[in-house]
């Protein structure tokens, strides 16, 4: 029998051990999932938006406890896991209010007498999802789907089983028919037969590349649909127009909110050489107000990274770019899981840490010819999640974003998901949408509806 545990990040502390399913609770809850959505089959959107909106109520009521369990399992500063918890709920407000309109008949004219897009929903909807927003990257997913009517299963990451039965929790006791949303605590060797099975419709991954790999081969091997939103390598371009401190105060909270955890963190700040001793100066004024510790206290801005083996491999980057150059200006400790925010300068495009996702508190410095090579240095990644661009010039921007390989491009802002945009990547980062009206679709029924007039008999 599996088992998964819970550990503090930072304290090391066993929080809690939880029993692996077994394949019979999977099958019952692969029956009680299918089961559910054959009943939201038959309930009014009116009911299902009040669901949802209570499901809202809860989070709202009972913030501070589950911010404080998502810091326990992941240690996010407890601001940002509250902030977290907050922006699932005003996300399940936004789509309560805008599902009618997102689920609208289109209408096409054709011969027919009428002709239309029906988007319908397909039944279980499994969900493949990361420690690093443990509420927010199952909830973006969870809400559209359940809202226009299919069922959620939730395979999450096994350092935070405590936040996936959490979330179970909430839906079950918002009113949603048993099983609408369940978490399965099992490991990733054994997905195959959850994926395999017919009540399952489609797969949703955020994750590594490596994992988007495997979960795509396997969907493909018994034709369900994926939506895959993986690694990134963001550029976060300064061109030398732009507003310096503007720029530099989002480049810091860019990279190193959430211990720099996010897939769509600024990796990459490739700054027009004018002014990279200016940025420079300006960024290691900032890094140096950040004070790295325990994430339950106030003072802390920045809490530890969520294992001891990422803050390993981050380190391991480290002296690899160093090796290779790079200038080390600030940080580079770490003490288990607790990483000190760290600053390299002269990274150019042969490095570590230019060529690999860095996922955590490491701030690079890439020195760009002009835009024209800031362009050609933001591109050259196999990733293509996010990007941004500082430049006062807003008619460039708009040019110059056109040019850039990404799913996002952020303009003198920082990236971030927003319930009412669509998300997602190209390239290695993965392909599909979650959030807004395309990421509501992904795992609809696409129906198209042809109505002839019946020919009248004499």
């Amino acid at each position: 029998m599996g088992m998964f545990t819970s550990i503090n990040p930072f304290t090391q502390e066993t929080i809690a051990v939880y029993t692996a399913h077994t394949p019979s609770d999977i099958e019952e809850k692969l029956a009680l999932g299918h089961k559910a959505y054959q009943t939201l089959l038959s309930v009014p959107l009116e009911q299902r938006r009040q669901w949802m909106m209570q499901v809202a109520k809860s989070m709202k009521d009972q913030a501070d406890a589950h911010a404080a369990l998502i810091t326990q399992e992941m240690g996010k500063t407890l601001k940002e896991a509250r902030a977290e918890v907050l922006k699932c709920a005003t996300s399940a407000e936004y789509y309560a209010e805008n599902i009618a309109e997102i689920l609208q008949h289109k209408t096409i004219s054709s011969d027919a007498y009428k002709s239309y897009v029906a988007y319908e929903p397909k039944g279980i909807v499994l969900a493949i999802m990361p420690w690093n927003f443990p509420y927010w990257q199952v909830f973006r997913f969870a809400i559209p789907n359940i809202l226009a009517g299919n069922t959620g299963l939730l395979k999450h990451a096994s350092n935070v089983s405590g936040c996936a039965l959490a979330i179970e929790k909430i839906f079950s006791e918002s009113g949603f028919p048993p099983g609408t949303f369940q978490s399965v605590l099992v490991s990733s060797k054994d997905i195959e037969p959850i994926i395999a099975d017919p009540r399952v419709q489609g797969v949703t991954l955020t994750g590594s590349t490596p994992a988007g790999k495997s979960v795509a081969a396997l969907a493909g091997k018994h034709i369900k649909k994926t939506v895959l939103e993986l690694g990134g390598s963001d550029p976060f371009i300064v061109l030398k127009d732009a507003d310096l401190e503007a720029a530099a105060k989002t480049a810091v909270q860019g990279r190193m909110q959430n211990a720099g955890q996010s897939c769509i963190a600024a990796k990459r700040w490739i700054v027009e050489k004018e002014i990279v001793p200016a940025f420079t100066a300006e960024v290691k004024r900032i890094l140096q107000t950040l004070h790295q510790g325990d994430p339950t206290l106030e003072s802390t801005t920045m809490g530890p990274m969520a294992r001891p083996d990422l803050a390993d491999d981050l380190a391991r980057q480290l002296r690899e770019s160093i090796n290779q150059g790079a200038i080390l200006e600030l940080g580079g400790t770490h003490e288990g899981c607790n990483f000190a925010p760290t600053l390299l300068t002269g990274v150019t495009n042969r490095m570590t840490a230019f060529k690999e996702e860095t996922f955590g508190p490491l701030a690079v410095i890439i020195e760009a010819a002009n835009e024209t090579d800031a362009i050609a240095l933001a591109n050259e990644t196999e990733f293509g999640l996010g990007a941004a661009l500082w430049t006062s010039d807003l008619d460039k921007a708009a040019r110059l974003a056109t040019q850039i390989e990404s799913g996002n491009v952020f303009i003198n802002a920082m990236v971030r998901s927003d319930a009412r945009l669509p998300f997602g990547g190209v390239k290695q980062s993965g392909y599909g949408r979650e959030l807004s009206l395309e990421g509501t679709h992904e795992f609809l029924n696409v129906k198209t509806v042809y109505i002839q007039e019946a020919a009248v008999s004499h």
